[in-house]
């Protein structure tokens, strides 16, 4: 094995797609460092969410999703990665070091890599077609390897989870400061982080499975029929730090699969951010075997219209450069003839 640093361009261009990676409200809340074999991954606490995520629940759930991004961006890249998680109990926010290894990419890394472009949060209705079970199977394969199970909500368990959900929207309902954070992190017209009203459509009564109320919708839903959405629920055996950053991971592996098949998804935190509720998803979903940290709506999706790529951070924001990497070496060209 060659450990090393790849040159500055390889190494943009994967933190390019990897911080396509998706975050709760769009916040990003990661910051990268590049170190002498490869870069390390830290929480940006500034990005928190007070109200929604006290215990930073989604936070550690977007570090590990753009986590995974990383490794999954070099990979494609021609660049394996050893991952060393939570290195340092004295620095929490230094949540990895990715060491890199040149190594010949696979037919999976180069499908999964070209899906971070085209994943999208798809918060529209979804069809009636139904998952074929070997998909399903595929994706919890996946999130398997990386730490996780994923259980399909199906018959009273999947009306335990939609119950739950409504009891959260309806705690959420007249919380002014939910409200307000909701309203601060959603209804964007540019910049570089938060919601954008191009991405949420307005919310529809009576519709099957409740979402967030964000500010200022603008996403046309052109179904006339009901969500026939799935759900899922990701979850792990414990519900540590770790467990949580590895959720995320395991999140990334079940998005970027079901982009590639091309399903549509979209991710559901909001009952698990409130405890109660949490061990209520764990008692009446997982069966008490499992700690739940997602929720994902999947499906085939019921438009042709595609939805705009929600904004990003520029690269110089998320990325400290404390060991230069090498600069690709120019060619000289050949004298013409």
């Amino acid at each position: 094995m060659r450990y090393g640093l790849p040159d500055v361009e390889i190494i943009e261009s994967a933190l390019t797609l990897a911080v396509r990676a998706p975050s709760v409200h769009n916040t990003q809340p990661w910051r990268f460092r590049v170190v002498d074999r490869g870069l390390r991954l830290y929480a940006d606490r500034a990005r928190a969410l007070r109200v929604t995520d006290p215990d930073q629940r989604d936070l550690l759930l977007s570090c590990g999703a753009v986590l995974h991004h990383l490794r999954i961006a070099f990979a494609s890249l021609g660049w394996s990665t050893v991952v060393d998680r939570m290195p340092d109990p004295h620095r929490p926010d230094h949540l990895a070091t990715v060491e890199l290894v040149r190594n010949r990419p696979t037919m999976t890394d180069i499908a999964l890599g070209a899906a971070i472009t085209r994943r999208r949060t798809d918060r529209r209705s979804f069809t009636a077609e139904p998952i074929p079970q070997g998909y399903l199977g595929l994706m919890t394969e996946r999130a398997a390897a990386n730490g996780a199970s994923v259980r399909q909500a199906a018959y009273e368990s999947r009306r335990t989870l939609v119950e739950t959900m409504y009891e959260a929207a309806r705690r959420h309902t007249g919380d002014h400061e939910y409200e307000l954070e909701l309203a601060e992190w959603s209804g964007r017209q540019g910049g570089t982080d938060g919601v954008r009203s191009a991405s949420t459509p307005r919310a529809r009564r009576g519709r099957a499975i409740p979402s967030r109320i964000f500010a200022s919708p603008r996403l046309v839903d052109t179904s006339r029929e009901p969500d026939y959405a799935e759900l899922l629920v990701l979850g792990t055996v414990g519900d540590s730090r770790l467990s949580r950053l590895q959720a995320g991971e395991a999140l990334s592996a079940v998005l970027l699969t079901a982009t590639n098949i091309g399903l549509s998804t979209c991710l559901l935190t909001e009952p698990l951010e409130v405890p109660e509720l949490r061990h209520r998803i764990r008692a009446g979903v997982l069966d008490g075997t499992a700690h739940p940290q997602a929720i994902i709506r999947i499906g085939w999706p019921d438009s042709d219209v595609a939805l705009p790529a929600a904004p990003r951070r520029p690269i110089s924001e998320v990325l400290e450069m404390s060991t230069p990497p090498p600069v690709a070496p120019i060619c000289p060209r050949t004298p013409e003839t």
